[in-house]
């Protein structure tokens, strides 16, 4: 491992990695290197704007011996993937472009942070939130996936993480979905992406069909990690009424067709037990 530093700010690299071309998007104010994808993301400032940018091409610390041409790949595949799923929650992508032996993407900056694990100190504070702000962001990224599904998408890798919250202004976006895939997506043999805590089961089964029912399932489990605080779908822990804890264990079922069949699905069974 190897430090280095850009406009006064370190961090850590698998090798040491010429980033001299960041200068011409802006001063460096933040590094994100821990990421396992395999690239490594970058808040920089120009003119009094602020831009979340990632990039493929240098060893990360924790990029799990990828193969550097395959995250530059992924990276560059995940560009239209932006346009396509274009939504007031997903994170603006302005641009992307082949740069310093690698390829990146540029974003519009959203003010927050991850809701999620491995941000201790914020998914606590997350956590402690009212049940009803809570309720208001899992109910974003409900209609969030709901959109992904009406576009002919399926969420792969999705999780807490890729959830931001700004606790001042109570804005929450979606920030990462470099993964999601055209339906009806076939599992690899290698397997799929994601936490499994929160995949759905045939996600781990190769050759398995992934699809909206998979992401109902993932749905659920997401609702178990914001009202019971975990992911082992507890009814002692669960915060809400019984009639949503009902919604999310069906959402959570292990045969297929025992699950909500659609998402908008899941959402109305939600609303409307809300309502009770």
């Amino acid at each position: 491992m190897v430090v280095q530093t850009i406009d006064g700010v370190s961090f850590n690299m698998k090798e040491t990695y010429d980033f001299s071309f960041l200068s011409k998007y802006g001063k460096v104010f933040k590094v994100f290197d821990k990421s396992s994808s395999g690239a490594i993301c970058f808040g920089v400032e120009k003119a009094g704007k602020r831009y979340f940018l990632k990039f493929a091409g240098a060893k990360t610390i924790n990029d799990n011996l990828q193969n550097i041409e395959d995250t530059i790949t992924r990276l560059k595949f995940s560009v239209p993937k932006y346009k396509d799923l274009k939504h007031p929650l997903l994170i603006n992508q302005i641009d992307a472009e082949e740069v310093g032996g690698g390829f990146i993407t540029i974003f519009d900056w959203f003010d927050g942070v991850s809701c999620g694990y491995p941000q201790r100190e914020m998914c606590k504070k997350f956590m402690e939130l009212p049940v009803r702000e809570k309720q208001r962001v899992y109910e974003g990224i409900l209609e969030f996936h709901a959109h992904v599904a009406e576009c002919g998408y399926v969420a792969i890798d999705f999780n807490d993480q890729a959830t931001l919250y700004n606790f001042d202004s109570r804005n929450f976006a979606i920030c990462d979905i470099d993964f999601y895939a055209k339906q009806c997506y076939m599992n690899g043999f290698s397997g799929i992406w994601g936490d499994p805590s929160l995949m759905s089961p045939e996600e781990s089964r190769s050759g398995a069909i992934v699809d909206e029912i998979s992401n109902v399932f993932t749905m659920g489990a997401i609702a178990f990690v914001f009202f019971a605080e975990d992911d082992k779908q507890s009814r002692e822990k669960w915060t809400l009424s019984n009639d949503l804890y009902a919604v999310a264990k069906k959402a959570v079922n292990e045969p297929r067709n025992q699950r909500q069949q659609t998402i908008r699905n899941f959402i109305e069974e939600w609303r409307a037990a809300d309502r009770k």
